[in-house]
């Protein structure tokens, strides 16, 4: 991404997206994980920041607890500069700042701490301009490191569960990024909604897709992801799915959806 500066300079900038929902088993880490590696894919230069203290995207991507002693955590505390806690991953053009067990405290630090909401934002903005695209994975509830990465990011992709609940929940999320906007970022926007975990042998799936399309309209990809055993195998290989079976529908699906959210950041600078 390039944006121009007010001296008239073009300078390299990436396009920041927060993977978020406040409801958690919606398929948000997956989505992470799999849209950077199908991202990479394309050519771009992508960055996965794990926010969340469960270190699920760095146990996806295969980083070990043990290598994760610079991490985001130290980032957001000042401790380490974002140059200091990225990881080069097996997947070409992809890299990581993994999550450590530490994250879990930083909440209770970041307090008392001066711009405790934008300590991501600033981070990034030093530092980042070798990619093209941040990932940032956000922690399945609003709290501190969740504002941050909303305060961070441009837009905000939502995983979304085919089921009963989803409208319900991302009602919620929608509230929380206008009060983020209102107060701190702005420009945040809803990039897009991915339909998650869709099962076409089930009408409720049918019935939620067509809810959420209702009110959200063209905000809602194309691309559905389906509930599909190799997508939740990946994990536990410490791949994602592109690279454990790139045959199979969930890794197709992805790819799909990374040229949908391509096509839509090119609409956007057109």
């Amino acid at each position: 991404m390039v944006e121009q500066r007010a001296d008239g300079d073009r300078v390299a900038r990436p396009r920041i997206l927060a993977i978020a929902n406040q409801k958690g088993g919606v398929g948000k880490t997956t989505t992470a994980i799999n849209l950077a590696t199908a991202l990479a894919a394309t050519g771009q230069r992508v960055l996965i920041i794990d926010s969340d203290p469960q270190g699920n995207a760095s146990t996806g991507l295969g980083v070990a607890p043990a290598a994760r002693r610079v991490n985001t955590y130290h980032m957001l505390l000042g401790e380490a500069r974002l140059s200091d806690a990225v990881q080069a991953t097996a997947i070409p053009r992809l890299s990581l700042v993994p999550a450590g067990v530490d994250l879990s405290g930083a909440e209770i630090e970041l307090v008392g701490l001066p711009n405790r909401e934008s300590r991501l934002r600033s981070a990034l903005r030093r530092e980042a301009v070798d990619y093209d695209y941040v990932l940032i994975d956000c922690p399945p509830s609003l709290n501190l490191l969740t504002l941050n990465a909303l305060v961070a990011a441009q837009a905000v992709m939502v995983p979304l569960q085919c089921e009963f609940f989803a409208l319900e929940g991302i009602s919620h999320l929608v509230k929380t990024i206008e009060r983020v906007k209102r107060a701190f970022n702005p420009g945040l926007e809803i990039q897009g909604i991915v339909l998650t975990m869709f099962d076409r042998r089930n009408n409720l799936s049918d019935m939620v897709a067509a809810d959420v399309r209702g009110y959200f309209g063209d905000k809602v990809y194309k691309t559905v992801i389906p509930r599909n055993v190799r997508v939740s195998e990946a994990p536990s290989h410490g791949k994602p799915v592109l690279l454990y079976d790139i045959r199979c529908a969930g890794a197709e699906a992805y790819l799909h959806l990374a040229s949908e959210v391509i096509k839509r950041e090119r609409e956007l600078v057109a």
